[in-house]
């Protein structure tokens, strides 16, 4: 079912009791494509409710992209038009919307992919979700040093051979120094978990995601 957060379409996914905790599940640059509803489908069946926030709904509505090469330099093309603070409150509306909706008990957290991780984290130093999961935001190791506005717990994911993020060891060490932080890494290069995608890893892929929904369970328990 689709909400709206003022023009901003938010598809949510129940979980079969009906209720419990929020999750907003943040896209990569390929949209809400059949890897992400696959994702949102997982977390729904451990039994959270899952909203996903169209993030260019201002300027490409319903955009999906492809995971070859000339879909990834048109996703790439089309992310260039986001307005990342727009975005960042785009999660935070999203968040604050699922804690207003009747079928979420509990808390409400974040967890994004790629430019979802970087979202993801974004949010969490820009306002209070309840636990927070960044998968290779290419972005975080810049922003590491926000990591003391952190109130909630956050776990970050990376791959060490991640072609695209070559500074996670800015991570690793500003991770050691805070307290409810924790970092995941996999010998795999980017966006891993992504079985569409060319870079997919399926065992790393297992493991992140069994450590991922091990955190959730331990932080946002259903």
């Amino acid at each position: 079912m689709t909400h709206r957060v003022d023009d901003m379409p938010l598809p949510v996914w129940l979980p079969e009791s009906g209720s419990g905790p929020g999750i907003v599940l943040i896209q990569e640059i390929f949209g809400l494509d059949g890897y992400l509803r696959g994702i949102a489908e997982k977390l729904a069946a451990l039994g959270y409710v899952v909203a996903v926030p169209e993030l260019f709904h201002r300027f490409q509505p319903g955009w999906v992209g492809e995971h070859d090469e000339a879909g990834i330099a048109k996703s790439m093309e089309v992310v260039g038009n986001l307005d990342f603070p727009l975005a960042v409150q785009d999660v935070v509306k999203s968040v604050q919307y699922l804690r207003g909706l009747p079928e979420v008990t509990g808390g409400v957290g974040v967890l994004g992919f790629c430019l979802g991780g970087t979202l993801a984290y974004a949010a969490a130093t820009a306002s209070d979700p309840d636990t927070a999961v960044s998968f290779y935001g290419s972005g975080v190791p810049d922003q590491i040093g926000t990591l003391d506005q952190v109130s909630c717990p956050i776990q970050f994911v990376f791959g060490t051979e991640d072609a695209f993020i070559t500074g996670y060891q800015k991570v690793v060490d500003a991770v050691a120094a805070h307290e409810g932080a924790e970092i995941h890494l996999e010998a795999a290069g980017h966006a891993f978990l992504n079985h569409l995608g060319p870079w997919y890893d399926e065992d790393a892929a297992d493991r992140a995601w069994d450590g991922a929904t091990q955190f959730l369970a331990r932080t946002l328990p259903v």
